[in-house]
């Protein structure tokens, strides 16, 4: 008798106009033809024993992403692309009594994105052996995702990444992780905003006569690689969590991380709700308020990786919910803070407990304590996204950035390379031209 064969999860375009495709294909093509974002057309349970405390960490990660994998990689292959993934810690820390941080900056360039470039660059590997083409991965970064596609792809052969950055929008340390790696790594200072650099980067994934030159993906959290392994975070978190479940506040600019907690909430996350911590970047709240999306000019704040006008993800987040808002409204709050909250927030914590917060974080943590004054029944954790030492502004702030790394030191000395660009999509299609 023949081995049953295992189905392929099948991804669906969130605007329902093109064909369902592989994890491979969701992968490769980053996002699918009709301008919508990959999803999956079925959400899968996870297993009983999977936040068991102590439980190995690439066993975990391999048990949640196999079922979205879908055989498109070897599983003995999977279970070495996972362990590479999370080789490092994301420990729960306790700030106050009804307040833990999950820490998320413990990767290779202080960011919770580092999971989800490691992730990918390793399945983009695997891949890149069936193309003919010159692998081209694209990404805009409004601060931290940028470091960790860089990083991530390295190096790694028959691929190119550009990387498509807003200047003098970005800290001084994220810059130099945008731009100093050099080999197979390009970087592009735009003359604009984050959603200038996002809107770029979807024209040239959807340019057609692109594609027959080069073979272009995106490493944004659009690409489905990048944004599925995020689940990963909330999985280790319950595995250190003690007592009831608890309410996770996360920092949210494109929406791809909470998108990602709101997924694993629906295949048994022992969790309560979310609260969607945002800056003055209102486009979510102000849908909450009136019923209306519309996208917003980006607003430049303190937290800058979450200065985004046009969250990509949030069409997952409400996929997630089947387009129910009401159900939506039921498990996701949403909290917008101001810069001054911010930094209040930054000094009152350092100052009353030692924890020193960066501005996302400290977002974070201002939008769960105001849910927390009004819910005497819950404890809850922030996501600690980023080392505070990637933002120039915490030691303005603190007078300290804490335990800084010891690489970030080696950084210091090295010499910033970048083009200038001004967002006109012509300038980057012959760019992106010139790598096939």
């Amino acid at each position: 008798m023949l081995p049953a064969v295992r189905p392929k999860m099948q991804y669906f375009s969130t605007k329902h106009k093109s064909p369902p495709a592989t994890f491979k294909e969701a992968t490769l093509a980053g996002q699918p033809d009709d301008g919508g974002l990959f999803f999956p057309a079925e959400i899968p349970k996870f297993r009983d024993d999977l936040f068991d405390a102590g439980r190995d960490k690439a066993q975990t990660a391999f048990d949640v992403i196999q079922p979205y994998v879908g055989g498109t990689i070897p599983d003995d292959e999977l279970f070495k692309i996972c362990g590479e993934t999370v080789d490092f810690g994301f420990p729960l820390v306790k700030v106050t009594d009804r307040i833990s941080a999950l820490e998320l900056f413990h990767g290779p360039t202080f960011a919770f994105k580092d999971v989800g470039a490691r992730f990918m660059s390793r399945c983009l590997r695997h891949f890149a052996a069936d193309i003919p083409k010159k692998i081209v991965v694209l990404v805009a970064t409004s601060g931290d995702t940028g470091g960790a596609v860089a990083n991530g792809f390295f190096g790694v052969e028959n691929v190119d990444v550009v990387i498509l950055y807003p200047k003098d929008r970005v800290s001084r340390i994220q810059e130099l992780q945008l731009t100093t790696l050099g080999g197979n790594v390009s970087a592009l200072e735009v003359e604009g905003n984050f959603d200038d650099c996002q809107r770029l980067a979807k024209q040239a994934l959807g340019d057609a006569e692109l594609h027959d030159s080069i073979f272009l993906t995106s490493a944004n959290s659009i690409n489905v690689a990048r944004w599925l392994p995020q689940q990963f975070y909330y999985v280790f978190a319950m595995q250190q969590w003690q007592g009831e479940p608890p309410i996770f506040s996360v920092p949210s600019g494109n929406f791809g991380n909470i998108a990602a907690g709101l997924l694993a909430h629906a295949s048994g996350l022992p969790s309560g709700n979310f609260v969607a911590a945002i800056n003055a970047n209102r486009v979510v709240a102000d849908f909450y308020e009136t019923g209306a999306y519309s996208a917003q000019a980006a607003v430049a704040t303190l937290s800058n990786a979450m200065d985004v006008g046009d969250p990509s993800n949030f069409v997952r987040v409400l996929e997630t919910f089947a387009g129910s808002v009401e159900r939506l409204k039921e498990i996701v709050s949403v909290v917008s803070v101001s810069d001054a909250e911010t930094e209040q927030t930054m000094r009152d914590v350092f100052d009353q407990t030692g924890y020193v917060l960066d501005p996302h974080g400290a977002v974070a943590y201002r939008a769960l304590a105001d849910s927390l004054a009004v819910d005497s029944e819950h404890a809850g954790i922030f996501l600690e996204t980023a080392h505070p030492v990637k933002f120039d502004s915490v030691e303005r702030i603190l007078g300290t950035y804490g335990v800084i790394p010891d690489a970030v030191a080696a950084m210091n000395g090295r010499e910033k390379v970048a083009t200038a660009i001004a967002p006109v999509y012509q300038i980057l299609k012959d760019i992106l031209i010139s790598k096939a």
